[in-house]
């Protein structure tokens, strides 16, 4: 009796015949592996390149204004602050930042005059930021300085007044 799976001497399986492997299927493939690669696949840098957009355009309005700590009084407009425009920051202690830079109140006038000379910052919306904590009589200094430094839009930072869901106000 013949163990199944195990041959004879000379014996050849009809159920599987025998190939000959080809010896030159190496040197095709690697052939055919070379061809594949000679274009770049573009989609992984436009996918980066369109992340750094979405990250550019939300940081940039952050960057524009000064990193004082203010709390803006309420309004109910707020239309000013989407167009550009130069940022005059006054913190509850006194200190006063022309967009980023921190200048002294003597110091507010040629900076905010160099400000408005830059190439298309004619015509530009110089808003007044100051805490709510602030009198008054601060801020109105501040627009007689922006006004005498060759601003001639002038607008003053509100916080959007939030109403309740009672419908209106009391």
């Amino acid at each position: 009796m013949r163990r199944r799976g195990h041959r004879r001497r000379g014996e050849v399986n009809m159920a599987r015949p025998m190939r000959p492997r080809p010896r030159k299927m190496l040197a095709a493939q690697t052939a055919d592996r070379s061809a594949l690669i000679t274009r770049i696949n573009v989609t992984p840098i436009i996918d980066v390149a369109l992340v750094l957009v979405i990250i550019l355009l939300v940081t940039a309005p952050m960057l524009s204004v000064a990193d004082l700590a203010v709390n803006l009084p309420e309004a109910r407009t707020r239309g000013a602050e989407d167009q550009r425009n130069v940022s005059i920051t006054l913190g509850p202690g006194g200190e006063i930042a022309v967009d980023r830079e921190f200048v002294s109140r003597a110091g507010l006038g040629p900076a905010l005059s160099a400000r408005l000379a830059e190439p298309g910052n004619a015509d530009v919306l110089v808003v007044v930021r100051a805490d709510s904590a602030v009198p008054y009589s601060m801020v109105r200094e501040l627009l007689a300085v922006a006004r005498s430094a060759g601003a001639t839009h002038l607008a003053v930072a509100t916080r959007q007044k939030v109403e309740g869901a009672g419908g209106g106000e009391r």
